[in-house]
């Protein structure tokens, strides 16, 4: 009986009992949904893997792990010279490898390509879209050619590839696409509007072919990466005024803070595709500016029109397109040191 208010040791061990009892129901169902996923674990050894882009950057960190895991890779990329080198690499690693110089903006050479490697390797499983273009300057030194660039590279080569792939991966069964997009597909980030718009139109484009491949069991990954130190920095386009322009995207792309490794975000990206999950936000600092968009866009915009007044106003001569290695200066030199070491160690 209770006492001065105080419920019976009977009563207090019956309601310990009860929430001990109901705790490991819920760890149970934990270790039960955990259990299942690892069941439905997509094994990567011996599956045939297209990386576009897959000479340098991000997809050459990728095809590492991919042969670490036993696949069997399929690269792409247009310069021959770069893939030769990604490819000694990689096989040096015991992965098998086929190289692909290729202009994914031209439809005939994305079907050569793919039949190329169903003919070698018999099949393909996996594709990941990678390859990208970066234009960087405000919008006053930009043309409809930087658009259309971007939209070429970023969007028609991705669903060039999609749509070439799709055929096979029904003949087969099944399949799996991972479509890196972008923040940028997320959040319009102010001085690079052909970027975004090209990568807005991936978001939207992955997101859709993700609901309607389903019932071919083609799973599509949509991926959103932040800024990563790939050390791709100095093959971006800039216009404006050049060494500003390209110290601020260098800084940021090397920082610790705003930035993450190029190996953190293939884990990430690689893990999402193990496990089939529709969608990969790559770093803390991208996850939070989409749920800011989502759940405040008027203090976003309010952040970005901050931003915006902090970049480089543009200059006489700012339409004329440079390469970022050719807008070097002393001072992005000394403070993108990141971006430097991870161009030496991904081929860029």
């Amino acid at each position: 009986m209770a006492l001065l208010g105080i419920p019976s040791l009977s009563l207090f061990s019956t309601r310990n009992r009860l929430l001990l009892a109901g705790a490991a129901g819920v760890v149970g169902l934990m270790a039960y949904a955990r259990w299942r996923q690892e069941q439905n674990r997509f094994s990567l050894a011996g599956k045939v893997v297209l990386i576009t882009g897959g000479s340098r950057g991000l997809g050459l960190v990728l095809a590492r792990m991919l042969a670490a895991k036993g696949a069997r890779l399929a690269i792409c990329a247009r310069t021959a010279e770069a893939l030769d080198e990604a490819r000694q690499e990689l096989e040096m690693l015991g992965a098998p490898v086929l190289t692909l110089s290729v202009d994914l903006t031209d439809t005939q050479q994305v079907d050569t390509m793919l039949r190329q490697i169903v003919d070698h390797y018999g099949r393909l499983d996996v594709l990941i879209n990678n390859a990208g273009t970066i234009q960087v300057g405000p919008q006053e030194a930009l043309d409809i050619e930087d658009y259309e660039k971007a939209m070429k590279t970023n969007f028609w080569a991705a669903l060039y590839t999609m749509l070439g792939t799709i055929p096979y991966f029904q003949a087969q069964g099944g399949g799996r696409i991972v479509n890196i997009t972008s923040i940028g597909g997320k959040v319009a980030v102010p001085h690079l509007l052909p970027y975004t718009a090209s990568k807005f139109a991936l978001v939207g484009l992955s997101e859709g072919m993700h609901t309607e491949l389903r019932k071919h069991n083609i799973q599509v990954t949509t991926v959103v990466p932040g800024l990563m130190r790939t050390g791709s920095t100095g093959h971006i386009t800039v216009k404006g005024d050049h060494a500003a322009e390209y110290r601020w995207f260098k800084v940021s792309a090397s920082s610790a803070l705003l930035s993450v490794k190029a190996e953190t975000a293939a884990a990430n990206i690689i893990d999402a595709l193990e496990y089939g999950r529709p969608e990969a936000i790559v770093s803390m600092s991208t996850r939070m500016a989409t749920v800011l968009k989502a759940v405040a866009p008027g203090l976003m915009t309010g952040l970005l029109n901050i931003a915006e007044r902090f970049l480089p106003d543009n200059v006489p001569g700012g339409e004329v397109a440079r390469q970022g290695s050719e807008s070097e200066s002393l001072l992005s030199r000394i403070l993108g040191k990141r971006s430097e070491t991870a161009a030496l160690q991904n081929n860029e």
